[in-house]
């Protein structure tokens, strides 16, 4: 069977490794930039790690608590890029367009409160 490539498929090796980290770099540079939301999440990592390193008896209450948040920037990522492929499709008011957004509202969410479940359950003991 002969799968259809894509045309910007076309870097291997290292400097396939490279171009990923460049796109990476911007992608978190364009979340940080329009996106609100990321930034106070940002914020809120920057904030909780030091404290994660601190009040983490063993690397692997640390690693708990520093992946809970870790995972909020992942999840609000796709959330983003959802919304921006969503917003680049149409800007008008659709039944399936609000339920995507709310979707990926809803998963980030989850990761918030999975952030306060991880953090509590440490810390509370």
């Amino acid at each position: 069977m002969n799968d259809p490539v894509s045309p910007f498929k076309g870097k291997t090796g290292l400097a396939r490794v490279i171009n990923a980290a460049g796109y990476s770099w911007a992608g978190l540079k364009a979340a940080f930039r329009h996106e609100d939301a990321f930034r106070q999440e940002v914020f809120l990592l920057v904030v909780l790690v030091p404290l994660a390193f601190y009040l983490g008896d063993s690397a692997i209450e640390r690693v708990l608590m520093i992946g809970a948040l870790l995972l909020v920037l992942i999840v609000e990522l796709l959330n983003s890029a959802v919304e921006a492929a969503v917003d680049r499709i149409s800007l008008e008011h659709h039944e399936l367009i609000k339920r995507a957004k709310d979707m990926g509202s809803a998963a980030v969410l989850i990761a918030l409160i999975n952030v306060v479940v991880v953090w509590g359950l440490i810390l509370l003991g």
